[in-house]
């Protein structure tokens, strides 16, 4: 029964994905991307997205750069990178990272965790939980210890 619903519920979010009008904002160009992930003294918190988000994947993207640009403002090793997978000059990240819809993905170095089911199940209902999540894995990184 709770595998029906939450079959249910990510079809809905799946569907509406493509429904709503996509938020401007900054994108990295082919050559900050190449020399961020080659930098393994950082930590990079890659938001995947399409042309079209809805309501939970703005959510996603508007909790992680806020906690990325408040509580690492003054840590230049950690970064948040907003990547348009439908950018050919995103290719070879994405195909990197295997993404094939939405997703949020922290990195340094050749090590990386996707939590992109927590992000989306706390977005918007639950912002702290998806920000500790964050903290807790950058710190992780940074202290070296992975997952």
């Amino acid at each position: 029964m709770k595998k029906n619903i939450l079959f249910g519920l990510l079809l809905i979010l799946l569907t509406a994905c493509g429904g709503n009008a996509q938020k401007n904002n900054a994108q990295v160009t082919e050559t900050e991307t190449k020399e961020q992930v080659a930098d393994a003294s950082t930590v990079n918190v890659y938001y995947f997205h399409g042309k079209q988000r809805c309501k939970t994947c703005i959510a996603v993207g508007d909790v992680t750069e806020k906690a990325i640009k408040e509580l690492y403002a003054s840590n230049p090793h950690v970064k948040y990178i907003e990547v348009k997978t439908d950018e050919e000059q995103n290719a070879s990240l994405v195909e990197k990272y295997e993404v094939t819809w939405n997703a949020l993905i922290i990195t340094k170095g050749d090590n990386h965790i996707e939590i992109t089911k927590e992000a989306f199940a706390n977005a918007i209902n639950n912002p702290k939980a998806l920000t500790e999540l964050i903290v807790k894995q950058v710190e992780n990184y940074e202290l070296g210890i992975t997952n």
